[in-house]
């Protein structure tokens, strides 16, 4: 026995054993993986519940609210896998942020966003996309409001699955509208209002990518393609910082501060000229210090974006918490005022509570399912570094404040990512005019092939035609969604 032990085909075959069962040991713990998040996503939706019956009380509607809650915390899971993906994933892809730091500062982030700037109020509700008062009773705005909910978080779902960004706004509105239709027909469609989110779709992801291609062409400009990059960076940084801060300065103000301060326009914009200026002048001895030591290079440009980068993401976590929880809890705190008090046609406030459920589901939806998103918008678009991740951060902020001023329906989840096509878009047209001009000053140099000119695309097509498509089809599919979801709900309550 001793001997067949000291035998090498007897250790050989041992290690292959060991091989078999560390193969079985990862395969088990890709398994579970899933099956853990799936797990603590259920834990949280019956907590969500819980939280309802405990606050909304003994009511004869009671388990209506209860299930509502369920629904808005499953919606706020959604969009914490997919829509915060789009802050992040530029940080991430840029290597400023590993995936672990991005997710804990989303979260506090998202989280801080949603309870101290979420909006109190949501007044027509999902932004006037049907009449309440054409529902006619309570319980049938309620049922609407239901399925609405589900259908959008189905969808979102859906395409977190098949790796998408799509806008979650634009997903509420179409099970809004597919469950208003349902319930009393098209005339209870605001059509102007659909008309203008319609527009949005070309709107948002073009705005986007326009100033995100301008600010990396002013980077590459202005400091790459310069012979001493870094005396350039010197000058340069600053100010790009400068922009950067006034700019989320005035969107803060603008679009996450409602709830605490009424501010317009003009007061938004000098909140951050202010701002603006006093950043540039402090970052002058900042950049300054940074750079003493960096090689000539644009790797060592990196070093000076990564910290904005890195700002630039929270802060955009923030006032997405603000802004978007609303898809979340809107249709929840419209389905429990309208349990507690019968009313369904005025504004709805939006309880603390509810709210609370909100920002919980988006950041626990980040931190069990938003890697794949992530990852997705981060690197397998197009490849980013920090200058690059910095112009999408900077542009989603840029655009969203062009885009309030002008009064034009816009999706930050289209922003972003038209950013992050956009300036892989500017890299292909950028490389083509750089092998233009190398070829004129050398006519002998060897042209590319066909297939090595589509092989060096530096925009993944699959990725942008999966995106688009999914863009285009949310709204009508979230609205057939609904609408199929409403008459089940009335058969079976019928």
């Amino acid at each position: 026995m001793t001997q067949q032990q000291g035998d090498p085909r007897h250790l050989e075959t041992l290690d292959r054993d060991l091989d078999r069962f560390s193969n079985l040991e990862r395969a088990t713990s890709m398994v579970a993986r899933p099956m853990v998040g799936t797990g603590v996503s259920l834990v949280f939706v019956v907590l969500a519940g819980l939280a309802a019956l405990l606050f909304f009380g003994q009511a004869s509607n009671t388990l209506i609210v209860v299930i509502a809650a369920c629904l808005g915390a499953y919606m706020a899971l959604n969009i914490g896998a997919n829509d915060v993906a789009n802050n992040m994933g530029p940080a991430v892809g840029a290597n400023a942020l590993s995936m672990g730091g991005a997710i804990a500062i989303a979260v506090i982030f998202e989280s801080a966003g949603a309870l101290i700037a979420g909006g109190d109020v949501v007044s027509t509700i999902a932004k006037g996309i049907i009449a309440p008062e054409s529902m006619g009773t309570a319980e049938v705005f309620v049922w609407a409001m239901m399925a609405a909910l589900l259908a959008a978080a189905l969808w979102v779902n859906l395409a977190t699955w098949v790796g998408a960004p799509v806008s979650t706004t634009h997903s509420v509105v179409g099970g809004v509208m597919g469950a208003g239709i349902a319930a009393a027909g098209f005339a209870a469609v605001s059509w102007g209002t659909m008309g203008a989110i319609a527009a949005s779709w070309v709107i948002s992801p073009v705005l986007g990518g326009g100033v995100a291609a301008l600010f990396l062409a002013l980077i590459k400009s202005r400091i790459i393609y310069r012979d001493d990059k870094i005396a350039s960076a010197r000058v340069w940084v600053p100010i790009l910082v400068g922009i950067m801060a006034g700019t989320f300065a005035a969107y803060l103000a603008l679009k996450g501060l409602k709830k605490i301060l009424p501010i317009d326009m003009p007061t938004a914009l000098i909140i951050g000229a202010i701002v603006g200026v006093l950043v540039w002048v402090v970052m002058i001895p900042v950049i300054r210090r940074q750079s003493e030591g960096l090689e000539n290079r644009n790797k060592s440009l990196k070093v000076l974006f990564g910290i904005p980068l890195v700002v630039s993401a929270a802060l955009l976590s923030f006032a997405h918490g603000a802004n978007d929880v609303a898809n979340a809890v809107g249709p929840l705190a419209a389905i429990v005022q309208a349990s507690q008090s019968g009313d369904f046609t005025q504004a709805v406030s939006i309880p603390f509570w509810v709210m609370v459920i909100g920002a919980f589901g988006i950041s626990f939806g980040l931190f069990l399912f938003g890697p794949k998103l992530i990852r997705m918008v981060g690197g397998q678009i197009t490849k980013l570094n920090p200058m690059r991740a910095y112009c999408v951060a900077l542009s989603a902020a840029i655009t969203v404040i062009v885009a309030s001023w002008l009064g034009l329906p816009v999706s930050s989840t289209h922003i972003a990512v038209g950013a992050v096509f956009g300036v892989g878009f500017f890299r292909e047209w950028d490389a083509e005019r750089r092998i233009k001009k190398a070829r004129l000053a050398m006519p002998d140099r060897p042209k590319y092939a066909p297939e090595e000119r589509r092989r060096r695309k530096l925009v993944r097509r699959s990725h942008f035609m999966t995106i688009i498509a999914a863009w285009v089809i949310t709204v009508p599919a979230a609205a057939v969604l609904s609408a199929a979801i409403f008459f089940l709900i009335t058969l079976v309550t019928g």
